[in-house]
């Protein structure tokens, strides 16, 4: 991989953490007058899908640990890569945190007396990385992560299998798009639904240095391994699970056809 493509990793990351915790953000510091639950899920939901059609061509979109994992587990990107790409994906996070606060900075201030607070009624920490409910155990907690991003590998595998009925090409990142609206809105209540151990630690590591404090970390029992773990563990069984059960199943190409399994899923690392 290029730096080019390192870069563009790392900018894809930057602009889908900045304009994701940017919906966050709003709703949060505006104390629901601009906006709510489902201003959240699609906004998120569009911030990856602008995010992968402004950079998707160059780097392929990857913005997601769980999701490289997953493809190197599975033979569609090279190992040695791996490294390179989760680090550039947690640093576009981390600069797009920061982006955010940047931005809302006199919101912040503003909204709890310049405490920039972890708990309670003027927390303002999960407007960057997410929280567990107080009704949540980490063990509930662990198999939501690793249930809803087993659910996004799978669906994402599905989505540019050109065996299967695959999106017309062009359409992928809207398809990717609504699929994280569907598991916002279906699994999101125990904790945001991250999915994403880079949009999760990147931006959590920034509020720790930024003046939230160490709490950051300790908040919810200790929750902020969970969304790092669960769903590198979930992206493998998703993608797994797509293999075994309809990969393997597909009838063999006529010839002409083209069998590069590479070439097959070039783009599924978008989201």
């Amino acid at each position: 991989m290029t730096p080019g493509r390192h870069t563009t990793i790392l900018h894809f990351s930057f602009q889908m953490q900045a304009l994701g915790c940017g919906c966050v953000g709003q709703v949060v510091l505006s104390r629901g007058a601009h906006g709510g639950p489902m201003t959240v899920a699609v906004g998120f939901a569009m911030a990856v899908t602008i995010a992968v059609y402004v950079s998707g061509g160059v780097s392929g979109g990857h913005i997601n640990p769980a999701v490289s994992l997953a493809m190197c587990v599975t033979g569609r990107l090279k190992w040695t890569k791996l490294p390179i790409y989760i680090l550039a994906q947690f640093l576009g996070a981390f600069i797009g945190a920061a982006a955010v606060f940047g931005i809302y900075y006199n919101a912040f201030m503003e909204y709890s007396d310049g405490k920039l607070e972890v708990t309670g009624p003027n927390a303002t920490a999960q407007i960057f990385a997410t929280y567990p409910a107080p009704y949540l155990s980490l063990v509930n907690g662990f198999a939501d992560q690793v249930m809803s991003t087993a659910v996004l590998l799978l669906a994402i595998f599905a989505i540019f299998d050109t065996k299967n009925n695959s999106v017309p090409k062009g359409l992928e990142p809207i398809a990717i798009g609504l699929l994280i609206i569907v598991l916002t809105c279906s699994l999101g209540m125990n904790s945001g639904c991250a999915m994403n151990p880079a949009r999760d630690l990147g931006p959590r590591l920034f509020t720790a240095i930024a003046g939230w404090g160490m709490e950051v970390f300790t908040a919810g029992n200790n929750w902020w391994w969970v969304p790092i773990v669960a769903p590198l563990l979930g992206g493998v069984l998703g993608a797994m699970i797509y293999v075994i059960f309809i990969e393997i199943h597909h009838s063999d190409p006529q010839s002409g056809e083209d069998n590069d399994v590479h070439t097959k899923y070039e783009l599924t690392n978008m989201a």
